[in-house]
């Protein structure tokens, strides 16, 4: 069979399997919603927004007016350890536009833009311009991870699509905006905590200087919003979610039993991938970042099944910049270990993560040992060429 015919028939079997994955995930979607309208973390970010605005955002964190905002709402939803409002302040002020509509309006109207930054994501990463491009489009609907957080509202969507922007205003050089797009990772950090870290590794200053800013003003405008005393509650909030058990399923405090060397193993790793990062500085920026994300979530202290939709980011980022045919093979059978989470767990994808950082540490060290070799052989080269000059111009002037 010609090779043409043999990759339009690959493209056409893709685009049948990922439009029956969509479907499906579409259809879960709307049959959860169907079942409870409130089951979902968008629930806590409209009540949030409310509760700031009839009672000041001192006392966001107040589980009590919490308490209250649910049930104006009817959402027949109790406070729980699992069921309460522990986000940055800034999620909840992006809400303050929908207060006015009705709940089910302000789901569906938040719906439409994490399905937004969805396709915006898809747009700045996707590694094939063509028609065949729509194929990761569909392949991400039909992605457990990314129906899951849409189906809650969650904001990963929104954090993926600023690093998208990131990584195309870094390609197009305008460092400075693709720095201060990094602003919405205050939305939920833990989604691409390595991310302004490794623009300052990679020696985009301008760049690093732009998220430090942006990052920078929403985090004191958090801090004079709740003042000292909302402040601290959250702190507190913060380090009672930390210590929830089903919070650190989905890391790799789940397979080591002291919490202490948990937090070294995974300073450990953020560490190494920030080393990685420093192999991969030069040339296209989407690679680095794709290492960022991954390494970011393997070090996570905090992870859902949802934030793995930065995996699908991830994938994008490294498919569009040069990387080895093969990798094709690995990378989706992170994607399918991911996909098959309800099933065995954290433990495949947790290995794929940190088994992707091994690879790229093996390539990045013979890339770099091809590049001392390479220099090596031009300034001898360049040595040879002077010498030879100079032996031209003794004997002429003999």
């Amino acid at each position: 069979m010609p090779a043409a015919a043999r990759r339009n028939l690959t493209i056409a079997a893709a685009a049948a399997a990922t439009a029956v994955a969509a479907v499906y995930d579409l259809w879960l979607w709307l049959t959860n919603y169907a079942a409870d309208n409130f089951h979902n973390d968008f629930t806590f970010y409209y009540a949030a927004a409310r509760l700031g605005l009839q009672h000041g955002w001192a006392r966001l964190y107040d589980l009590g007016l919490q308490q209250q905002q649910l049930d104006a709402i009817e959402s027949h939803i109790t406070v729980a350890q699992l069921a309460r409002y522990v986000s940055p302040p800034p999620l909840a002020w992006l809400m303050i536009p929908l207060t006015p509509l009705p709940y089910q309006i302000a789901y569906w109207a938040w719906s439409a833009v994490l399905a937004g930054a969805l396709v915006l994501a898809w747009r700045l990463t996707a590694p094939d311009q063509g028609r065949a491009s729509l194929i990761f489009l569909v392949a991400a609907v039909g992605w457990l991870p990314v129906i899951y957080g849409l189906q809650l509202g969650q904001p990963a969507l929104l954090v993926a699509a600023a690093v998208a922007c990131c990584s195309w205003l870094l390609r197009h050089d305008r460092p400075l905006a693709a720095g201060a797009v990094l602003g919405f990772l205050v939305l939920k950090p833990q989604l691409a905590l390595l991310v302004p870290p490794a623009l300052l590794v990679m020696g985009r200053w301008r760049a690093f200087a732009g998220a430090a800013v942006a990052i920078g003003l929403l985090v004191v405008a958090s801090l004079i919003a709740l003042g000292p005393q909302g402040t601290e509650t959250y702190l507190a909030r913060l380090a009672f979610a930390s210590g929830v058990p089903e919070n650190r399923s989905q890391t790799l405090a789940a397979w080591i039993p002291n919490l202490e060397l948990t937090r070294a193993v995974q300073a450990v790793i953020a560490a190494w991938t920030l080393a990685l990062l420093y192999r991969l500085r030069r040339g296209d920026a989407r690679m680095p970042l794709s290492v960022a994300l991954v390494g970011g979530l393997a070090a996570s202290p905090y992870a859902h099944y949802d934030d793995l939709t930065m995996l699908g980011l991830a994938a994008l980022l490294y498919l569009g910049a040069p990387h080895p045919r093969w990798t094709w093979t690995y990378l989706l059978g992170v994607v399918i270990a991911a996909e098959g989470f309800p099933i065995w767990g954290a433990g495949p994808v947790l290995a794929g993560e940190l088994g992707a950082l091994a690879l790229l540490s093996v390539a990045a060290l013979k890339h770099d040992d091809g590049d001392a070799e390479q220099h090596h052989a031009e300034g001898q080269h360049h040595t040879d060429l002077e010498r030879d000059r100079q032996h031209v111009a003794i004997d002429g002037e003999s």
